[in-house]
């Protein structure tokens, strides 16, 4: 099964909120305006009249190969309700209000008073969230310098642990050499899903004693994946609420440190963000970048959401790449980020 395929099949609730959603707009004005002339009721002598176009539309059609027609779509005129209601619709969707006041906008240019289907909305709306998503659909990138230090954050269950597993998997068999530092040193659990799979990739795992210094951690990690000859160092950290402003500053001290080591590093700081908070993570992404310097994100959990929406809103704002997304626990269930894919999914084309 293609990514594109698990990504429609998964991503039901934000594409049933924004498809049903579109089809009520059009529907709701549609009876009115699409309702046929009157036509004069057939005489009471002909009833074969009535039933024939029937017959030949069903049986016979089918017998003879003819498709049956189908019933024309409905249509509403593009004016300013419809387009108020358009607008509510992408702010419930997460698209935020300035971003769906704009993209709305952009619809609306040049269509006002077009009749449109619910089904060119739906492609006009894929076709401007995928204008907004293209410039920030970029594959983490790669550099000569090794080790290359890759910094992942973001706050507690976020996906951090079970992304930083994926991306070593995929790097590990992409023949890139990889260590794990395993930087949340507060949380046991962490340590142990990284070490399965660490195991799983055939990828070393760095720990420390439980409660230990990560700064200290990381420092040590970079020393082994360059005597190791390692391509890439992936350091998890502990997840950090953005409004602790120990853990945070705890996050600054592990970014001083590394520098220490390399000043170049770390050369990716991936910020991992759950797709279930919605308008949240905007301020995430303003917080972990003061501290951090977050250079990409990896959004998660878009199969269990109805706010995929806030994809497109953290694009338009920030403008960041968009490095991966994640549909689900299995390795291949996170992929690089296509615009195009992810915007015909979202609006359920």
């Amino acid at each position: 099964m293609s990514f594109f395929t698990k990504l429609r099949e998964r991503l039901t609730r934000s594409s049933n909120r924004i498809g049903q959603g579109l089809d009520e707009i059009v529907a709701e004005a549609a009876p009115e305006a699409e309702a046929p002339a009157p036509t004069p009721a057939a005489p009471v002598s002909e009833p074969a009249a009535v039933s024939a176009p029937s017959a030949a539309g069903g049986l016979v059609g089918r017998l003879f190969g003819r498709a049956p027609e189908r019933a024309e779509e409905p249509r509403r005129a593009l004016d300013d309700a419809m387009l108020e209601e358009l607008e509510d619709m992408l702010v419930q969707a997460d698209l935020g209000v300035e971003t769906a006041l704009r993209v709305s906008a952009n619809i609306a240019e040049g269509r006002m008073g077009r009749r449109v289907s619910s089904t060119e909305l739906k492609e006009l709306l894929a076709g401007e969230i995928a204008r907004i998503m293209t410039p920030v659909a970029r594959p983490m990138p790669l550099y000569p310098k090794t080790p290359q230090v890759v910094l992942v954050v973001g706050v507690n269950g976020s996906g951090k642990t079970t992304t930083i597993g994926k991306l070593a998997s995929q790097f590990k068999a992409a023949g890139k050499k990889v260590v794990i530092a395993a930087g949340d040193t507060f949380r046991a659990a962490a340590v142990e899903q990284l070490q399965v799979w660490g195991k799983r990739a055939d990828v070393p795992v760095m720990v420390a004693a439980q409660g230990s210094d990560p700064a200290s951690l990381a420092f040590d990690a970079m020393t082994r994946a360059e005597a190791d000859g390692a391509d890439l160092l992936l350091i998890d950290t502990a997840g950090r609420l953005q409004n602790r402003q120990d853990l945070m500053e705890e996050l600054a001290k592990i970014v001083r440190v590394i520098r220490k080591k390399d000043p170049s590093a770390p050369h990716n700081t991936l910020l991992v963000l759950d797709a279930t908070t919605g308008q949240n993570a905007l301020s995430q992404v303003e917080t972990f970048r003061k501290l951090a310097d977050v250079s990409g994100l990896v959004m998660t959990k878009l199969d269990g959401t109805a706010r995929g929406g806030v994809l497109v809103a953290l694009a338009d704002r920030f403008g960041l790449p968009i490095h991966a997304i994640g549909v689900g626990e299995q390795i291949d269930d996170l992929d690089a980020f296509d615009a195009n894919d992810f915007a015909r999914a979202l609006v359920g084309l």
